[in-house]
């Protein structure tokens, strides 16, 4: 001015061109390799200067994809990368390190022996992300953009501050974490999440950023994590009312999932933003200093800024479409109030047609989990012969010996949105599927109920 097993044994697989791919080593106990304000860097890693100034890059700046592991290596394996790459090193293309199916399509698709397109603000990382079409796209956000959005987030939250990563780093928000450690001059520290994201290991990570008093101490979830952490207490929930500001972000939090980690005195932070902004750009619905956001005529939310990306890895055309006039259009549909706060109801993708009613389906999500008896819920849309589409919702129920009943939920959702809103079908699962970076999997949702419907 933002994702699973154990890993892979050390190795290095050989790519076209001398490109390479590293896997990293899995480790149990929290390491990390420090970066300070003063003092020596790591071996072969080029440090921020204090005024942040980038070396000039090559017309022919090449693009480094490397292995990110879960476990608490991330930190050795991709940090000092990233500390490179917005000094003006190789630009970043974060992998997952399996399946290697998705591994595989993702370097296909970036294709890393070809040099990086150059911009003048020089591309610092490639995140792949896949959007709605669910086909790969590798974003490309410059060094600028990077250090813009990590200084507009410290600016918000109080200032520069140690962060804990307890998200994964091939993903814009894990990333972000390490951008706003380098900015800020701090060291980050990682929970180790080989397993999946346990609240043991972010209650014992967090020891060693909540120890640190001479500065601000900050975290990011999303909303599934928060949840996993209320339902555990304890030590997890202790630690993160500890951090001073705790943004949750990458989808919608359920009203009540908030209001439960605000009573149990949680520095809340909800955050809205995507790959392409450089991860949240809108805090508790207000822009960031330096961002613009407004909605088109058809009510589709829009960004501009000095936090967006450059556009999109070897697809031009997708690029033109997408950024436009230094505004980025986002597949989201959203409402600015009087007072300039944005609400977001939803993805165009994300919105069901049922009885000639737009239903936006995150505003579903929401209202079912409110029911008392709901742990989790998302909502789908299934074709249905009269209604066009139905509304499905899906719920992990609090008492698996008792599931809330349709009725019961039809009625909560009643009494507080219109008509179509309200699910046409209920059904109870023990957990909602996830993608690798904890967002509920709609999409794969959908397909598993329309094989069950029509199978």
């Amino acid at each position: 001015m933002a994702r699973p097993e154990r890993a892979p044994r050390p190795s290095e697989r050989r790519l076209t061109s001398g490109e390479t791919i590293e896997c990293a080593v899995p480790l149990v106990l929290l390491r990390v390799r420090r970066v300070d304000r003063e003092g020596d860097p790591p071996p072969g890693v080029r440090t921020l200067n204090r005024s942040m100034q980038i070396s000039t890059p090559s017309t022919t700046r090449p693009l480094h994809a490397i292995g990110v592991p879960l476990g608490s290596a991330v930190l050795r394996r991709i940090f000092p990368a990233v500390v490179s790459a917005l000094d003006g090193g190789p630009a970043l293309l974060p992998l997952p390190e399996y399946p290697a199916a998705v591994r595989d399509g993702l370097l296909a698709a970036m294709r890393p022996s070809v040099p990086v397109e150059d911009h003048d603000d020089p591309v610092a990382l490639v995140v792949p992300t896949s959007g709605s079409t669910g086909e790969p796209k590798g974003v490309l956000l410059g060094a600028g953009a990077l250090r813009s959005s990590a200084t507009a987030t410290h600016d918000r939250l109080g200032g520069p501050g140690r962060w804990l990563l307890a998200l994964p780093a091939t993903h814009i928000a894990g990333l972000m974490i390490l951008v706003r450690s380098v900015v800020a001059g701090t060291e980050p520290v990682a929970a180790d999440m080989t397993r999946g994201f346990d609240p043991e290991a972010f209650a014992a990570a967090s020891v060693h950023v909540l120890r640190s008093s001479r500065t601000r101490r900050y975290t990011a979830l999303v909303p599934h994590q928060l949840s996993v952490i209320l339902q555990a207490g304890g030590a997890a929930l202790q630690s993160l009312a500890a951090f001073d500001a705790v943004l949750v972000g990458g989808s919608a939090a359920a009203p009540e999932l908030l209001e439960r980690a605000r009573a149990a005195r949680v520095p809340i932070v909800t955050t809205y933003g995507m790959t392409e902004t450089s991860g949240g750009c809108v805090y508790d619905g207000l822009p960031l200093d330096g961002v613009q956001v407004s909605t088109t005529d058809g009510g589709r939310v829009r960004v501009a800024g000095a936090v967006l990306a450059h556009g999109y890895r070897l697809q031009p055309g997708l690029t033109t479409e997408a950024f436009a006039d230094g505004w980025f259009v986002t597949a989201d549909l959203g409402h600015l109030d009087t007072e300039g706060r944005l609400d977001v109801y939803g993805r165009l993708d994300d919105v069901a047609v049922s009885g000639g009613v737009n239903v936006p389906l995150p505003a579903v999500d929401a209202l079912v989990a409110g029911h008392a008896g709901v742990a989790e819920a998302s909502t789908v849309a299934l074709p249905d012969p009269d209604w066009g589409q139905r509304v499905v919702a899906v719920v992990v129920p609090r008492d698996p010996g008792d599931p809330p009943t349709l009725g019961s939920v039809r009625a909560h959702v009643l009494r507080q949105s219109p008509t179509a809103y309200a699910p046409k079908e209920l059904v109870v699962l023990h957990a909602l599927p996830r993608l690798p970076g904890g967002k509920v999997d709609r999409r794969g949702l959908t397909a598993r109920l329309l094989e069950t419907t029509t199978g």
